[in-house]
C-alpha cells in the first residue's frame, strides 16, 4: 500500500483570509492530509501572537477531516520533513508571487530534493487579498475588510482594533 501523500502549507496567517481556506480547502482534495504550518515568525510584528493565529486557523477549518494545524519554527523544509509531507504547497496570486516563491522552491528542492512544490493559485474573488491588506483595512478604519475573512476572523480583528484604540 502506498504511503499518504502529506501536503504543507506554511504561512504567518495574520490572520488566515478566505484565500487561504480555499487554497487549504482545495489542497485536501488532491492530497491525503494537509499540515497547516502556522509560522512563529520572530522576524515579523505579528498582529495577532501564534497561540491566536493557530486558534484562528483551528477555527477556520474546523471539523474537517485529514487538515491538521501545527506551529513551526525555523526553515519550513525541516517542518515538512519532520511532518513526513512530500510536498510543499504554495498560493500564488500575481506574476511577482511566482518570481520569489520560484526562488524558494528551488532553494528548497536543493535542501530537501524529496519535497515536491506545488503552486495553487486561489479562486479569482480572492487573488487580490493578502492578510497584510487585511489588517490595513481593518486597522485603519474600513469595515470592507469582512468581506476577505470569515466570521471568526473578523471578530478578531475587530477586537484588536478596538484594544489598540483603547491603548
Amino acid at each position: 500500500m502506498k504511503p499518504p501523500v502529506i501536503a504543507i502549507y506554511p504561512g504567518t496567517f495574520d490572520p488566515i483570509t478566505l484565500g487561504h481556506e480555499d487554497l487549504i480547502l482545495r489542497a485536501r482534495r488532491l492530497f491525503d492530509e494537509v499540515v497547516v504550518a502556522v509560522a512563529i515568525a520572530h522576524h515579523k510584528k505579528t498582529l495577532f501572537s501564534l497561540d491566536e493565529r493557530l486558534a484562528l486557523v483551528e477555527t477556520a477549518i474546523a471539523g474537517r477531516p485529514g487538515i491538521r494545524v501545527q506551529p513551526f519554527d525555523g526553515l519550513v523544509i525541516h517542518c515538512a520533513q519532520r511532518c513526513g509531507a512530500r510536498v510543499m504547497l504554495r498560493g500564488l496570486r500575481s506574476s511577482t508571487d511566482f518570481d520569489y516563491e520560484h526562488q524558494l522552491a528551488d532553494m528548497n528542492r536543493r535542501m530537501a530534493p524529496d519535497v515536491e512544490t506545488v503552486f495553487l493559485a486561489p479562486d479569482h474573488r480572492w487573488q487580490s487579498i493578502s492578510s497584510t491588506l487585511v489588517r490595513e483595512i481593518t486597522l485603519l478604519g474600513a469595515d470592507d475588510a469582512e468581506q476577505f475573512v470569515s466570521p471568526p476572523v473578523w471578530q478578531a480583528l475587530l477586537a484588536r482594533k478596538a484594544e489598540r484604540a483603547a491603548g
